[in-house]
């Protein structure tokens, strides 16, 4: 009778020395990336943003040539949908922003510096945080400190400092002032964004923001003065250096506007504002630097280039 060979521990181990002895597996080719080389490269969907960015540039510049009360009316979408938006991001930190009351003011805020001027603008800010502060009393005293003060900050950043952009837009040149600052802080954007994607190398701010570095901050401040000198002299034909304060304080406020939205969503831990926007993200992942800049803008052409 034959008997089957034994597998028992001997023939286990030769195997496992065989196992040994063999060469390790080659490691598996790394899977490239998806994206396309520009989303890849840039870190978002350039095509995309390109083709936003020149339809929103497209759609000011239309509205300010044709009738100057149509900015305002587009500053005001752009404020109501901001405030909806920056709504619904701090629902995620449990703060409650008065929404209703602020809409309605935001709007009433634009209209009275469009009507009004300055003196309009403020009347209508005080009004508005008064009414803030009394709608609020109806959800009971849970977190009424934090979300008035939620919604104090929504009121001086969004509306108020819009309402700075309608202002430039009012005088009988407003299409150039808003030109100047609106050129202004896109050459900032741009300028920095390109000069950070070939050259970057030292963050900026780190903490903050990863993607932002000393040498695209050089850009920007390159790209702004060049811009400041350009439309100081050729438009509103004053001296150089007023351009370069103009477009050296641009550059700064749009930087510390920047950073400063960027610090929000981190402390949310959200990447942006919303998604309305391809390539871009929401309303106010594009208004984070035109909002402080529109009231640096306005005060320095007030100064350099009066009315």
């Amino acid at each position: 009778m034959n008997v089957p060979a034994d597998d028992g521990p001997g023939r286990d181990a030769v195997a496992g020395l065989d196992d040994l002895l063999e060469p390790p597996a080659e490691p598996a080719a790394p899977v490239e990336p998806t994206e396309p080389p520009a989303v890849r490269r840039a870190g978002r969907d350039l095509p995309a943003a390109i083709a936003v960015g020149l339809g929103l540039g497209g759609t000011i510049v239309a509205t300010l040539f044709t009738r100057r009360v149509s900015f305002a009316v587009l500053v005001a979408v752009a404020v109501l949908y901001g405030c909806y938006e920056l709504s619904r991001a701090l629902q995620a930190a449990h703060i409650r922003i008065t929404l209703l009351p602020l809409l309605v003011g935001s709007a009433a805020i634009l209209a009275a510096a469009w009507e009004r001027g300055p003196s309009g603008l403020v009347l209508a800010v005080l009004i508005t945080y008064v009414g803030v502060l009394i709608w609020r009393i109806g959800d009971g005293a849970d977190g009424y400190a934090r979300d008035v003060a939620a919604s104090g900050f929504a009121l001086a950043y969004l509306p108020t400092l819009a309402a700075f952009a309608v202002l430039l837009a009012h005088p009988s040149d407003g299409a150039a002032r808003v030109l100047a600052f609106a050129a202004t802080v896109v050459c900032s954007d741009t300028g920095g964004y390109a000069t950070g994607v070939f050259f970057g190398k030292h963050p900026l701010a780190p903490i903050v923001s990863k993607a932002k570095t000393w040498e695209g901050f050089g850009g920007s401040v390159l790209f702004c003065s060049a811009s400041g000198v350009l439309f100081l002299t050729l438009t509103f034909h004053e001296a150089w250096w007023k351009g370069l304060l103009f477009g050296l304080a641009m550059v700064v406020t749009a930087t510390v506007g920047d950073l400063g939205e960027s610090m929000i969503k981190r402390d949310l831990g959200i990447k942006d504002m919303g998604h309305l926007l391809p390539g871009h993200g929401g309303i106010m992942d594009r208004l984070d630097s035109l909002l402080p800049c529109a009231a640096v803008a306005y005060l320095l052409l007030s100064a350099f280039a009066p009315v």
